[in-house]
């Protein structure tokens, strides 16, 4: 595929959705070269699912192909076992290469939902990191690579002030995600603007191998469906990429009305005109609930496929404006009858704490009566309903 230089799709490559890119006017000139750019996106598979939040970069990706350009998909299934301390205040628990196997099966089939698979380098850095060599390897890249230097990080530096941990594994998980940029020979390297330290490392370890330093880009982080915390499982404020197209429908719907617009920009391949025709509609009035269900419509479009946007729709409004239960209520037969259990493991909600919270918050309904309680015993038989349009029969 011929690479393009038009100027209006590189000035969307370096704006839309874009928080910084270093250095710009360097991958500017790069991009109007008509020179075919490595460009790598990695994954750690620390969980087994993604949403629209990581759809986000991974739609960068995708315009970074479609401009002709080589698109590198990198699965970190070795620093995953690592976990990245960006932003946090303890340490990861560290995984086990099982638990990584696992997480990363459907990584593949999540990310085709966004980026072409059939154009795109797929790698894993177990590739140079699993190998039989890596203490050679590990002595070499830690050598050209200062301690001092990775502390200054400001994550870290809060925690050093708390007097709190700071374990090993964490000091070098940047510079081994630093190290992959080297054996991919990325020329830019992609990442939310909560990884621009991780990315600069990339930078400084290719410059220490002799290499053309990688051009950093930061792509702005999703809030979540709940309007406060960024997107995250950890939250149930997500939308999975793998959710069934219904699910999607009506998370969407969930949304404040304040992000609908930062949704079609981040998330979505609404084009600016249509983006700019949904914010002049709803300046002029027109109920935000009409443009949600546009969104909601190009979600499952594209996450699901065109021929499921109809049924997903007809069931979103059968359930909350005409106040019908679905026929097709999923069963379960939980390990216990308390509502929290049941709860969990319908998958209704991601934890016990949030259930806890759905619970006090009023969201829960065993047989369309609020549940006040956590230590509500649910009888054999019951529906479990939680928000508007979720739904469980208890076997």
């Amino acid at each position: 595929m011929k690479v393009s230089t038009d100027a209006q799709k590189i000035r969307e490559l370096l704006e839309r959705g874009v928080e910084e890119v270093i250095v710009r006017t360097d991958l500017e000139k790069k991009l109007q070269s008509g020179k075919k750019l490595r460009i790598k996106l990695g994954i750690d598979p620390t969980g087994s699912d993604l949403h629209i939040g990581h759809a986000v970069v991974l739609r960068k990706l995708r315009q970074f192909q479609e401009c002709g350009h080589q698109a590198i998909l990198l699965i970190g299934d070795y620093t995953a076992m690592i976990g990245d301390p960006s932003g946090r205040n303890e340490t990861r628990p560290l995984l086990t290469s099982e638990q990584v196997k696992v997480n990363m099966k459907t990584y593949l089939e999540q990310a085709g939902r966004v980026i072409d698979l059939t154009a795109v380098e797929v790698r894993h850095n177990s590739e140079w990191y699993g190998q039989s060599n890596f203490m050679k390897l590990f002595m070499e890249l830690t050598g050209k690579i200062t301690v001092a230097r990775i502390l200054d990080r400001e994550d870290f530096k809060k925690r050093l002030k708390a007097d709190e941990d700071i374990r090993m594994q964490e000091i070098l998980y940047p510079v081994l995600q630093g190290y992959d940029s080297v054996a991919l020979r990325a020329d830019v390297e992609l990442g939310g603007n909560d990884q621009k330290l991780n990315l600069l490392m990339g930078r400084r370890v290719q410059r220490a191998y002799d290499q053309t330093e990688q051009d950093v880009m930061t792509v702005s982080l999703l809030v979540g469906t709940d309007g406060e915390k960024k997107m995250s499982k950890t939250y149930g404020n997500f939308i999975g990429l793998l959710d069934s197209p219904e699910d999607i429908f009506g998370k969407t719907m969930s949304i404040p009305d304040s992000l609908i617009i930062q949704y079609f920009e981040l998330a979505t391949s609404a084009s600016a005109s249509q983006i700019a025709d949904y914010k002049r509609a709803l300046v002029a009035g027109t109920n935000p609930r009409d443009v949600k269900m546009k969104l909601a419509e190009m979600f499952v479009a594209e996450l699901s496929g065109q021929d499921k946007v109809t049924a997903a729709r007809q069931r979103f409004v059968a359930i909350t404006q005409d106040k019908a239960k679905p026929t097709d209520i999923a069963e379960i037969k939980p390990s216990a009858y308390d509502i929290v259990t049941v709860l969990v493991e319908s998958k209704l909600v991601t934890s016990s704490s949030e259930a806890r919270r759905a619970i006090e918050q009023g969201g829960v309904k065993v047989d369309d009566t609020k549940v006040d309680s956590i230590d509500l015993k649910v009888k054999k038989g019951s529906v479990v309903q939680k928000g508007k349009r979720f739904f469980v029969k208890v076997r």
